[in-house]
């Protein structure tokens, strides 16, 4: 089967790899839609933390079923799912606590294990999420938008409240999109006009503002002095993330989303001043993903927007260098198989 793998940074091939096989707790899917996140770019940059070489990509999937295993779960061949992408046991302690999303064994397609850039993969049926009303764009994008409602859950929005994204990628939109709809006064920060003008144009946001020197002051005046309580960074860069430290108000939240090869640093006695609360978002849950899908069922959640790039699955090779160009207004590009 077709399949196309990241041999080391900078360079993707298309190249033929053996079918899947099938176990009992298996579905074997066939491949219609795959979503191109930050994590794919930053992998083909070399720079995404937890990955080795080489690699299949994609775990952003909406699929089609074509077999099933003994332990089907309901699953028949043709039905659509999008795809929890996360492996966990079962078994250790965050399992245990319903903690899936960061067991202590966690393997995520496209990053730990060969992910779903080919044609057909080999599925846990309890990581098919079925639906018989969305389509297959709206399924390859469950998973982004259950990471940004994972974020916002874990922060605990209260209505009213100042929250500022910084960052305004894909997984920045998706939390800006769930903390709007739990009630907060969203601001978004980033250093890309055309993204800032992006999250404007389609979301109702308070403000958005330019990452730079005057940023801080900026946002103490949008917040009448007081700095949001409430700050997501969903950037996965280093200087952005340290520099977060700085701008939430006395007893606020800083959740990190995004995720970076290096350290995390603050001044211990700026942050106990102000008992700040510190979290971070890893993945997502069944729950996040059960949520997501019925937002989407209802149309609260439109992603449409979102998918600034299309293309076939023999074009990925030769166009995905090109979605690194901030020029390319790239947002989320969507793979079309079949």
């Amino acid at each position: 089967m077709k399949t196309i793998v990241l041999n080391q940074p900078g360079q993707l091939s298309l190249t033929e790899t053996s079918s899947p096989s099938l176990q009992s707790n298996q579905a074997i899917v066939r491949m219609r839609r795959i979503g191109i996140c930050g994590t794919d770019l930053h992998a083909f940059k070399g720079k995404q933390p937890f990955f080795t070489y080489p690699r299949v990509l994609g775990h952003e999937m909406g699929v089609e079923v074509v077999t099933v295993g003994e332990n089907a779960e309901g699953l028949r061949p043709g039905d659509l799912c999008a795809v929890e992408p996360y492996l966990n046991c079962g078994d250790c302690v965050a399992c245990r606590c319903g903690k899936t999303n960061c067991c202590v064994r966690l393997e995520l397609l496209g990053v730990h294990i060969d992910g779903g850039m080919r044609e057909f993969i080999a599925v846990p049926t309890n990581k098919l999420h079925k639906s018989t009303t969305l389509s297959l764009d709206q399924l390859a994008l469950v998973e982004p938008l259950s990471i940004g409602a994972h974020a916002v859950a874990r922060a605990q929005v209260e209505a009213g409240e100042f929250a500022l994204v910084v960052g305004a990628g894909p997984i920045g939109l998706s939390v800006i999109q769930f903390a709007i709809s739990a009630g907060a006064k969203v601001l978004v920060m980033d250093v890309n006009q055309q993204r800032l003008a992006f999250a404007r144009e389609h979301f109702n946001v308070e403000a958005v503002i330019q990452a730079g020197e005057t940023a801080a002051a900026q946002i103490a005046e949008l917040t009448n002095g007081e700095m949001p309580t409430l700050v997501f960074n969903a950037t996965g860069n280093q200087r952005s993330v340290n520099a977060s430290f700085d701008l939430f108000a006395n007893g606020g939240r800083l959740v990190l989303v995004g995720l970076f090869q290096g350290d995390v640093t603050f001044r211990d006695s700026d942050a106990h001043r102000r008992e700040l609360t510190l979290l971070r978002s890893r993945n997502a849950t069944a729950t996040d993903f059960r949520r997501v899908m019925s937002l989407l069922e209802s149309g609260e959640v439109d992603i449409q927007p979102w998918i600034t790039h299309r293309v076939g699955f023999d074009q990925v090779v030769e166009q995905f260098p090109s979605w690194l160009d901030p020029q390319s207004r790239f947002i989320k590009a969507v793979i079309e198989m079949c």
